[in-house]
């Protein structure tokens, strides 16, 4: 008999802030994130707290009254977990911690656990555990509360050095520790790179949960692993990908977030060291997400941050066949039209036609539709690079219908 599998979820809380810089409608939109992200590190969301605000209260991130509703909430319900949607600073987390007495996170910390849940090998746990350590650093104060100061008498008077001087001095060196490791991997992973000879290098980049990894499978036949959950990809997967008969390298990434934590664009530089060095840039969109024009914006900023922003890139916008639009009835004359209105025919017509001649792809991954066009505009996009490099290959490679034709023949 095959043992039922149950899953023990935690019983967490959300909490976001409405300020002059984040609406409401922005609010829920990066709550409905939070609660992915949560549901991805084994929660689940039973209630929603928000607050309007100008500015986040410096000593309990919302105000005095909204923290008693909140700590009336956890202890009626038996909630074990607070998830903010901001960073909070270490003074914030600790007066949050004495006041509602249970496990209090925010959204970086919760990253930071998803990426530990995930990282596979010893390269991606070398950078989560920097990012962690970096993340712990200044907020080590408050998590000792015995042995104050080392023992005195005679001989051993003076200032001493606290546990948390002790607890912090561990840290630091330990970050030292890992940032040579990584210096070390990195030289490794760059020789790597460099034995790959002259092939025309394609990455893959785009928000999380796009389907950047479905893709990848589907173009490359191979077995890279795929969930529908936040950051299922973490390691960077390199495969030789053969079209026609035209080979080039194709590199599945990690995917991109809204407010993705400082500690990890630092750690993680390296890995993105793929998309640094590929000569083609393949931006997956999940079209069929309300907010996939902020998605856009978010892996920009990002490549921008990266210095490869100016790379030639092909936008592939993925899950056309979970796409569905709003619709306004005939008789209906006072709801006005908006993009969450736009059939995708309506959206090939607006920015999306101006990113290239034939540069905006309308796929789906997991289906195989539109595959063919998919493969002929990334065939033709490397053929160039490629015989820019090797102008002699010229003949070796024709045009891909040519190709299809010599095929048939």
């Amino acid at each position: 008999m095959l043992e039922k599998e149950s899953h023990n979820f935690e019983k967490t809380v959300i909490v976001g802030i409405v300020t002059q810089q984040q609406n409401e409608d922005k609010l829920k939109e990066y709550l409905d994130e939070l609660e992915f992200l949560t549901f991805t590190a084994g929660g689940e969301v039973i209630k929603r707290f928000s607050q309007k605000m100008d500015k986040p209260n410096p000593k309990t991130f919302v105000g005095t009254g909204k923290m008693e509703d909140i700590n009336l909430y956890i202890k009626e319900n038996d909630v074990s977990t607070v998830i903010f949607d901001d960073e909070l600073t270490p003074a914030q987390q600790k007066n949050i911690t004495k006041i509602l007495d249970c496990k209090v996170l925010d959204r970086t910390n919760l990253i930071l656990d998803i990426f530990a849940q995930r990282a596979e090998t010893s390269y991606a746990r070398t950078q989560v555990e920097l990012a962690q350590c970096q993340y712990l650093l200044p907020r080590l104060s408050g998590m000792w509360t015995h042995l104050e100061r080392q023992r005195g008498g005679i001989g051993m008077r003076g200032p001493g050095e606290t546990e948390i001087e002790t607890d912090r001095r561990i840290v630091r060196d330990r970050i030292a520790l890992l940032k040579e490791k990584i210096k070390t991997i990195d030289k490794q992973m760059s020789v790597q790179r460099s034995n790959r000879g002259a092939m025309v290098r394609v990455a893959l980049v785009g928000y999380t949960n796009v389907g950047k990894s479905t893709l990848m499978n589907a173009v490359g036949k191979s077995d890279v692993f795929v969930e529908n959950k936040l950051f299922a990809t973490l390691d960077t997967t390199v495969r030789k990908v053969v079209i026609k008969n035209l080979p080039f390298l194709l590199s599945d990434t990690v995917g991109f977030i809204r407010k993705l934590p400082t500690q990890l664009v630092e750690s993680f530089k390296s890995t993105l060291d793929e998309v640094r060095e590929a000569d083609l840039l393949l931006h997956v969109v999940d079209i069929s997400h309300a907010d996939f024009e902020d998605h856009i914006a978010s892996v920009n900023q990002i490549l921008q941050d990266i210095k490869s922003a100016d790379k030639p890139t092909i936008m592939v916008f993925n899950k056309i066949d979970r796409y569905k639009h709003l619709t306004i009835a005939e008789d209906d004359l006072i709801t006005e039209k908006t993009t969450k209105h736009y059939t995708l025919e309506e959206w090939k017509n607006t920015w999306m036609s101006k990113v290239g001649k034939d540069n905006a792809l309308f796929i789906s991954a997991k289906n195989k539709e539109n595959f063919e066009e998919f493969r002929e505009k990334v065939y033709e996009a490397v053929r160039e690079i490629h015989i820019t490099r090797f102008p002699y290959n010229k003949f070796l490679y024709p045009d891909y219908k040519d190709a299809v034709e010599k095929e048939e023949d």
